[in-house]
């Protein structure tokens, strides 16, 4: 060894005899501590919704997709995957029709991906369903058959006794990615005959308004026109933090199921009412029913709020704390006719944090009432809604 300035280099042979060294102590030591430290399933970026009055809200991915037909990955990873952002319920929905990967991978039983994913999530509590996706050219174009019997019933030529098939095996039915431009070149959804066809004899339950980075605004309204569940899927075939960007902070678009129980059964109930919401891009995309509840029960108020105060006395400035309680940012559009000390008319509540408005009600009241559009949750095409929370003052003596 030799010293140069405040330098100290190691001869190469015993700078790498030291390093092995090294590196087997430090291996022997991480060994022993993980095999003190029971596993657990705990995620490390886990999605996090409450539930609403009534309901459980449960987080899903229903359209999902292996080397089984054409995604690049295992079942398995698809479960790892689900398990690191604590979604409830997955589904397995390999095409029917379109399995490039065959020359490697033969298909005898289309019922195979589900099987691996089953026993990929074992002991744990993650939900894994049936599902087959049918791959049609338009009209139906694609839809996802979940809750299936079995899969393999489904291989057949003719493109409406195959929804019929899946309708009598009990399937929950939705049709996949209707703007998808290579079967609707403008990027527009529009129902077909068949479509209103298949509604009408109970063939198709709901519609994908999210899908993959896509969200379709048409889709929305046929949900709405035509009683259809709201679905958002990420549809993915490669690696979900890659394609979402989730270690920069990106999520997968999820169903929030508003179920009355964690069971198979009462998802499958919840799907057929249309009791869902979606999240894509920072936006949750629902029915009012069912945003305005998540809403209030993600953004909590203080009980009481207070007036600043000074050392002339009590001011006619309120303190009101706003709590974010999920995974959701909300941009707040003041309609409440008050303004604001500290704030323009457009508030960010940023998820699991405390954000504190700074009232001015310019004279001193008991109760207030704040009223908020909010500007990332759409009921509809270029709809938002409104919340309207009531804040009790609490009282206070002057210096």
């Amino acid at each position: 060894m030799q010293d140069i300035g405040n330098l100290t280099v190691l001869r190469p042979k015993l700078y790498f005899e030291m390093k092995f060294i090294l590196t087997i102590l430090l291996t022997s030591l991480c060994l022993n501590l993980q095999a003190q430290t029971p596993h657990t399933h705990i995620p490390d970026r886990a999605i996090d919704f409450p539930n609403v009055p009534g309901y459980l809200t449960l987080k899903s991915d229903l359209h999902q997709h292996s080397v089984f037909s054409d995604g690049n990955v295992w079942p398995n990873i698809r479960i790892q995957e689900a398990l690191r952002d604590d979604l409830d319920v997955v589904s397995m929905t390999e095409h029917l029709e379109y399995l490039p990967h065959k020359a490697d991978i033969p298909l005898p039983d289309r019922n195979r991906a589900h099987e691996i994913a089953v026993k990929a999530a074992r002991n744990t509590d993650l939900i894994v369903v049936l599902g087959s996706e049918i791959t049609r050219s338009m009209p139906p174009g694609h839809a996802n058959a979940i809750f299936i019997k079995d899969a393999n019933k489904l291989v057949m030529d003719d493109s409406v006794a195959v929804f019929k098939e899946a309708h009598e095996q009990g399937a929950f039915i939705f049709w996949n990615h209707p703007n998808w431009t290579p079967q609707a070149s403008d990027g527009i959804a529009r129902l077909t005959p068949m479509h209103q066809d298949l509604i009408a004899k109970g063939y198709l339950n709901g519609i994908e308004v999210v899908n993959d980075i896509t969200y379709s605004e048409e889709a929305l309204q046929i949900a709405l026109d035509n009683n259809l569940t709201i679905m958002g899927t990420s549809d993915i075939h490669d690696l979900i933090d890659w394609q979402f960007d989730v270690p920069n902070g990106g999520h997968r678009p999820i169903t929030l199921i508003f179920a009355k129980e964690r069971t198979e059964a009462s998802i499958k109930e919840a799907l057929f009412a249309g009791r869902t919401a979606v999240w894509f891009n920072e936006t949750l995309i629902g029915r009012a029913n069912m945003l305005t509840p998540l809403i209030k029960a993600s953004v909590t108020i203080e009980e009481e709020a207070v007036y600043q105060t000074t050392s002339r006395g009590i001011t006619q400035v309120l303190n009101v704390s706003f709590t974010n309680n999920s995974d959701a940012s909300f941009m707040l559009y003041n309609k409440s006719g008050y303004t604001f000390h500290a704030n323009d008319d457009v508030i960010i509540l940023e998820p699991h944090s405390i954000t504190t408005l700074q009232v001015k009600t310019k004279t001193q009241q008991t109760e207030i009432e704040l009223k908020f559009t909010v500007l990332n949750a759409v009921i509809a095409p270029d709809a938002h809604p409104d919340l309207v929370w009531h804040i009790k003052v609490k009282a206070q003596e002057g210096k």
